[in-house]
């Protein structure tokens, strides 16, 4: 795949650098190394997290949260902001990167948005649904269903949402049921009028890596079994003790239950090992495929985070 990117046309707006993709393919390295380019040429640089587990200041470890020393003397925003006990909505994420990219933009600066939370993109550049607040019994009533009748009760109720969705979709099942169910009408019709997204106002420099799967498979297992060893126990342990709801989302991460289950006797290690791999595959693939297939075809796709920034970011970085 060409990496010779034609710059966008000047039009004004101030710029927003986006790198997203699927977990463990580079993303944070590529992001670090076009801050310094930047920064190099005299413009100041911010990067900020799009990632729905490394908002969680309770998951250094499992969430592979840049260290000090990976972040390469640029600031980091966003990664670490939120206490696992309160949800991080896309909405609160988008409120809270609506503030750090202007912060950085009244500066003078490059804010660079990294992450491969899909929903917390799209919120940010298309807007939010306007969905009225969910009727608590409705909410209730939803979230005690098993998911196959949850997902039954929604192919009739809204039959295209339900064609969209995995019958195991948990969480996504649930929302699209809860909601046609407490306003009367389909997510799509609240999805069609969205409100409050930057994509209008600021110009957009988006690169999508798309590495080898193969590559991208082996480095999520390497990096898994490196987890366990750099402090992955300690961290589950520390979240077990605080005995938070187990539907929020800090203990719904991937590897919490896995080394939970270990510490419990319920898998040896090695179990605990294999079945956290495994997840992690199974969602860098559910990432790729929503990376290569959701964003606009104008997104760059890139298939090595190795390659020139220059190249990759033409339009941002001077000749």
């Amino acid at each position: 795949m060409s990496t010779e990117i034609p710059p966008l046309a000047g039009d004004g707006r101030p710029p927003v650098a986006l790198i997203a993709g699927p977990t463990a393919s580079g993303k944070s390295d590529l992001a670090v190394r076009l801050a310094q380019a930047l920064i190099a040429s005299g413009r100041e640089a911010c990067v900020i997290n799009a990632d729905s587990a490394q908002v969680y200041r309770d998951l250094r470890v499992l969430s592979a949260r840049p260290s000090p020393e990976e972040t390469g003397g640029v600031a980091h925003r966003l990664f670490g902001t939120w206490d696992g006990a309160q949800p991080c909505s896309a909405a609160d994420w988008a409120a809270a990167a609506r503030r750090e990219i202007a912060a950085t933009h009244a500066r003078g600066g490059v804010p660079i948005l990294v992450g491969g939370t899909g929903l917390y993109l799209r919120t940010l550049i298309d807007g939010i649904a306007p969905v009225p607040p969910i009727d608590p019994d409705v909410r209730t009533a939803v979230r005690a269903k098993p998911v196959g009748e949850a997902h039954e009760e929604l192919r009739k109720l809204d039959p295209q949402r339900a064609a969209q969705l995995s019958p195991t979709d948990t969480t996504r099942v649930a929302r699209a049921l809860e909601v046609v169910l407490s306003t009367g009408k389909p997510l799509a019709h609240w999805q069609a009028n969205r409100q409050g997204g930057i994509g209008g106002d600021v110009t957009l420099h988006p690169a999508v890596l798309l590495p080898d799967r193969q590559w991208l498979y082996d480095r999520c297992d390497r990096r898994f079994s490196a987890m366990l060893d750099g402090g992955a126990v300690a961290e589950v342990e520390a979240l077990l003790a605080r005995k938070l709801d187990p539907d929020l989302p800090v203990m719904r991460a991937i590897g919490v239950r896995e080394i939970a289950a270990w510490l419990a006797g319920k898998l040896t290690r090695e179990q605990a090992i294999a079945a956290g791999q495994q997840a992690t595959r199974q969602y860098a693939k559910r990432q790729y495929t929503w990376f290569r297939h959701q964003p606009p075809q104008d997104w760059h796709r890139i298939e090595s985070y190795l390659d020139s920034i220059d190249q990759i970011f033409a339009s941002l970085l001077p000749d």
